[in-house]
């Protein structure tokens, strides 16, 4: 007999989960939550997205603090250590809890605490901490887990030196060498993070070229001001094995290299948080890194049973993950499913990146004919104003129909300059154009302005041919 029934069982209350809670409750369904953590905001508030990009900002801060001349005659007698970064950066946290903690109170969600597993494809069991069951019963089912760092089982995670990207949100020391495994997203904003605090980084990298799925301009960009602030990037890399002692790590790698460092942050792949779920119960089954495949409704190969945010894979983003969440409720009630293809992409290093559409390498493979149009940050007022003399701002366009293929930023600020070309790009037929930049006034002095002089650069290089 069952505890309790709705009409949708959410297991995981971060971006995903809660967003589809949200809209289920508006949809006059009756919805309950299942979370493993105390506290709710999923691992994007207490381990991934807010903590490591409030670090960052707090290092970006002292960064400008120290560089800035007004402030170079002030005297701070306190060393500027990893664990006093983090703990100015883990403030937010807490105001994030009360947020989301409203959201669930105030829509009268009710939220189960512990850990789900799966009965039957209708029916999950409870467990919490203290050893209590309840059995849910639900006409549909959102798994909404998340992920966690990838655990090769050849190394120890429990030394005190080995971190991932979760724990090192609880390192307590500075290191003064620190090994980075793992190029992608996480290993750059962690690179870019720690040199920004002073430390020697060897940030090792699998593949030819830093983020090959970047416009190849921004990702040589990235691996130049890494290399520039004492970075060694490490290409075409492989681990052989790790030694681990009570002085630091020693990495060796299959091109015989031995990197000594202080501490490694491991940060090489994420897995599904499907392990636990009992999902041979349901008739489901995880791949290898345990994801779910789903449709284009979001919708597993059992009926009623969805999964959305960091379970099924990419884009793996917490923006993604919002809009995934609702488009799962679109789908239980038959209405029209937003599927999230083009997301753009946010990647907060410093200085950070984002971009949305095509890349240059894609429109040349593509054959399509178009035209460059760029503005770089030291040549506007408000970059020279505010000290970012880093960075640029690139437009790719049809030559012909000048409509906006690609938008590409590098620099202070991009995540929310790529949003300004992603509205124009979403526009359909003549709406969508280039023409728009260079016919819009823009405030001055401001960082959107580039958006007018890239327009005006690529125009005049269409009009010379």
């Amino acid at each position: 007999m069952a505890d309790y029934e709705y009409d949708l069982l959410v297991i995981g209350a971060g971006p995903a989960g809660e967003s589809a809670a949200m809209a289920g409750v508006k949809n006059k369904m009756k919805v309950g939550v299942v979370d493993a953590q105390a506290a709710l905001g999923g691992n994007c508030t207490h381990k991934g997205t807010i903590p490591s990009k409030a670090l960052r900002n707090a290092v970006k801060q002292a960064i400008r603090y120290k560089s800035h001349p007004l402030f170079r005659h002030i005297a701070d007698n306190q060393p500027l250590t990893y664990p006093r970064i983090l703990s100015a950066a883990s403030e937010v946290i807490p105001k994030q809890i009360k947020l989301h903690t409203e959201f669930f109170s105030r829509n009268r969600v009710q939220v189960h605490n512990g850990f789900a597993s799966f009965l039957s494809k209708n029916e999950v069991q409870v467990r919490d901490e203290q050893g209590a069951r309840d059995v849910i019963v639900a006409k549909n089912i959102l798994i909404a887990t998340g992920s966690r760092p990838y655990h090769p089982p050849e190394i120890d995670f429990s030394h005190p030196r080995v971190y991932d990207s979760d724990t090192i949100l609880n390192m307590q020391h500075t290191p003064r060498t620190l090994i980075i495994f793992g190029a992608g997203v996480i290993g750059c904003e962690y690179a870019s993070i720690f040199s920004g605090l002073g430390l020697k980084v060897d940030l090792i990298n699998g593949r030819d070229r830093l983020l090959s799925f970047l416009d190849d301009e921004i990702s040589d960009a990235l691996s130049y001001h890494l290399r520039s602030n004492g970075v060694m990037v490490r290409h075409n890399e492989a681990h052989e094995a790790i030694e681990s002692t009570e002085h630091g790590v020693v990495l060796k790698l299959l091109s015989g290299k031995r990197i000594r460092a202080d501490a490694l942050l491991w940060c090489n792949g994420r897995t599904g948080n499907t392990d636990g779920l009992a999902l041979e119960n349901a008739g489901l089954e995880a791949n290898h890194r345990g994801q779910l495949t789903v449709d284009r409704n979001y919708r597993t190969k059992v009926e009623n049973i969805y999964a959305a945010g960091d379970v099924i894979g990419w884009p793996s983003l917490a923006s993604a993950s919002y809009d995934q969440g609702r488009s799962v409720v679109d789908a239980m009630l038959g209405k029209g499913v937003r599927f999230v293809e083009n997301a753009p992409t946010g990647i907060y290093t410093i200085p950070e990146i984002s971009s949305v559409g095509k890349t240059e390498v894609e429109l040349t493979k593509a054959k399509v004919p178009y035209e460059v149009g760029r503005a770089f940050f030291r040549d506007t007022a408000r970059g020279q104003i505010s000290g970012e003399d880093v960075g640029m701002l690139k437009i790719l366009f049809h030559i012909d129909t000048h409509e906006i293929l690609g938008i590409h930023c590098f620099g202070a600020e991009a995540s929310e300059i790529v949003h300004i070309g992603q509205a124009v790009m979403d526009q359909t037929g003549k709406a969508n154009s280039i023409n728009y930049f260079a016919n819009s006034t823009f405030n001055y002095p401001t960082m959107a302005e580039a958006y007018r002089v890239a327009a005006l650069n690529g125009l005049n290089r269409v009009n010379r041919h």
